[in-house]
């Protein structure tokens, strides 16, 4: 269908297909923490409004109104939260609707659509574990394991992040090294290249 194969032009190119698997991957880390969310607040349905919306576009739909405005709703949602758990998980949540709209643009900024997610669900591990960190950093292999060649090849289209001042932001740092590393592993794999034929190397 046209609409899996519509090409995004910025600073590069974004195919909907490419939009739609960073957009899965994303929603399945939310999907996981979802359940804090709810047991936390059980008659909010805005998160899994946004998680619904994200399926939404991942299974063939136009991307629309629905996936920004159940993202916007998700992250009003985490403002109430009465846990720093149960934030993160509505933030995660509007993060797998707003996947959809990850710009072409040369910015590590828009990295935090991609992996933020991933990174806020090992930090809600650690959080329900007594704040033990090395959980968090064990929690990063799922992510690892989950990271298609197509999502590292559009990873590695953007400037790595670096660590910041929280807790997730460190986590995500570290998540974004690990698969930039990954990638410089099989510069020459073509079954690791994107649309574009470039490959997935984050070294060049």
């Amino acid at each position: 269908m046209a609409r899996s194969t519509h090409t995004m032009s910025g600073e590069f190119d974004l195919t909907m297909a490419e939009l739609r698997v960073v957009a899965r991957y994303v929603v399945r880390h939310a999907e996981d923490v979802l359940p804090v969310f709810e047991q936390a607040v059980p008659d909010d349905p805005r998160p899994r409004a946004a998680i619904d919306a994200a399926w939404t576009f991942i299974n063939g739909a136009t991307r629309a109104k629905l996936q920004r405005v159940t993202s916007l709703d998700a992250h009003r949602a985490a403002r109430s939260a009465p846990s720093e758990a149960a934030r993160l998980a509505a933030r995660s949540a509007g993060d797998a609707a707003s996947a959809a709209y990850l710009h072409p643009i040369a910015q590590a900024g828009q990295v935090g659509h991609i992996l933020r997610a991933c990174a806020s669900a090992a930090h809600i591990g650690e959080l329900e574990a007594g704040g033990d960190p090395t959980i968090g950093d064990a929690l990063l292999e799922r992510p690892r394991q989950r990271a298609s060649p197509v999502l590292i090849d559009v990873l590695c289209r953007y400037p790595p992040v670096t660590g910041g001042g929280s807790r997730v932001a460190r986590l995500m740092s570290a998540l974004d090294h690990s698969l930039r590393q990954a990638a410089d592993l099989v510069p020459g794999d073509s079954a690791a290249s994107g649309a574009d034929g470039r490959g997935n190397e984050c070294g060049a």
